[in-house]
């Protein structure tokens, strides 16, 4: 694989230090400014927000804009919005830092998803997005516990700055590494490839995102009270617990990339499978420590496999415009987010107990597989390799 490719992880790698190690110093940061829990909790919603506008907005502001140069201007933002939170002195500012951070998650690994895409041949694509992504996998499983470890030692702006300095280490490579690639001629509209919106498979390709990848997300936004309260783990226990979850991700991430190669529809319909799967025998066996473990490393294996599959098909449905399409992908993956802890929220507020959230995930993972299975047969109904991976026009 292109060395490139790895320069594109170590962006993906700040990113997603950016994004997850927050939960891990809330405490820290709502005591030195003084908010509470809940307050400080908008540090975490208000960047899912911000990225889902920015994957879409920026990512189509950018489409006349050479790709190389798009990533260094979104990482100089990436830049910027860190050191704010390290610097800040107020909570207001370092919710700006948040948001200027944030804007920017969505069209790099839409930009980058393309960029990655074409340094391969198109056999490899699949398995060269995995590769991007992969900088996000191991953000969870070294770089949050890591993070935290080092805010709650060295002070919580501490971790900002090291993200700081892990966002210039990524502009550096990729100024260096990654080649430029021409703009999108000086007359076109940069708005126009908002059309690739009147395809139905592209807005049933982020359905299947949204529920595919929120059902996962739904059943590990409350997984700490799942292995505490119903698991019976030591809280010191649960952040070497999620290193193993976040090696299930990483694992998962790149065997699914490789798949999708091979597959791509073939691979969707088994994973979104085995993820119901996996949810549902983790709620009923989520008493047994032994199979707790297993099942939390599946549930990240299972869950992230889907990302390069669901980012090629998308992609695959917009040949007109990949771009915004990959960048659209990524909002849809954080509204998933987003509905799936809202879901499994809802059954705790029910009073249904910490294994709930685990039934949820299940259940909006196999409406998603359902999703698919529906845009499978509006496409044509034909299982094989070449439905969903080769290039088709916008009208599908």
């Amino acid at each position: 694989m292109p060395i490139a490719l790895f320069a594109l992880a170590l962006g993906g790698f700040g990113i997603g230090l950016t994004e997850f190690v927050i939960m891990g110093l809330l405490p820290e940061v709502a005591r030195d400014f003084a908010v509470s829990e809940t307050v400080a909790g908008y540090l975490i919603s208000g960047y899912a927000l911000s990225v889902a506008i920015g994957g879409i907005i920026l990512t189509a502001a950018l489409g006349r804009v050479n790709r190389k140069h798009a990533l260094l201007g979104l990482l100089v933002l990436f830049i910027v919005g860190n050191l704010m939170s390290a610097l800040a002195g107020t909570y207001e500012f370092m919710l700006a830092g948040r948001i200027v951070a944030a804007l920017c998650h969505g069209a790099f690994f839409g930009i980058g998803a393309v960029v990655a895409a074409d340094l391969v041949a198109e056999n490899r694509r699949a398995a060269a997005i995995s590769i991007m992504f992969a900088g996000l996998t191991v953000s969870n499983v070294l770089g949050v516990p890591l993070g935290t470890f080092l805010g709650q030692a060295a002070g919580w702006r501490s971790t900002f700055w090291a993200i700081t300095i892990i966002g210039v280490l990524a502009l550096i490579g990729i100024a260096a590494l990654v080649q430029n690639t021409p703009a999108a001629p000086a007359g076109s509209n940069p708005f126009a490839e908002f059309r690739i919106f009147r395809s139905r498979q592209v807005w049933l390709s982020m359905l299947v995102t949204v529920l595919g990848y929120g059902g996962m997300f739904g059943a590990f936004t409350y997984i700490a009270f799942t292995l505490t309260e119903v698991g019976g783990f030591a809280s010191s226990s649960v952040p070497w617990l999620l290193v193993l979850f976040g090696a299930g991700l990483f694992v998962g991430n790149l065997l699914g990339g490789r798949a999708a190669d091979r597959n791509l529809p073939l691979t969707l319909i088994v994973l979104l499978a085995a993820l119901t799967v996996v949810l549902g025998v983790f709620a009923l066996t989520a008493t047994s420590q032994i199979a707790t473990v297993v099942a939390l490393i599946l549930m990240g294996a299972f869950g992230f496999a889907t990302v390069p599959g669901l980012q090629m098909r998308i992609m695959n449905y917009a040949d007109d415009a990949p771009t915004l399409a990959s960048g659209a992908n990524i909002a849809a993956f954080n509204l998933g987010n987003a509905f799936g802890a809202w879901a499994g929220g809802l059954t705790l507020a029910a009073g249904l107990g910490y294994v709930s959230p685990l039934w949820v995930g299940a259940g909006i993972t196999l409406a998603g597989l359902v999703a698919y299975l529906i845009a499978a047969r509006v496409r044509g109904g034909e299982f094989d390799r070449s439905t969903d991976s080769a290039p088709i026009p916008v009208a599908a």
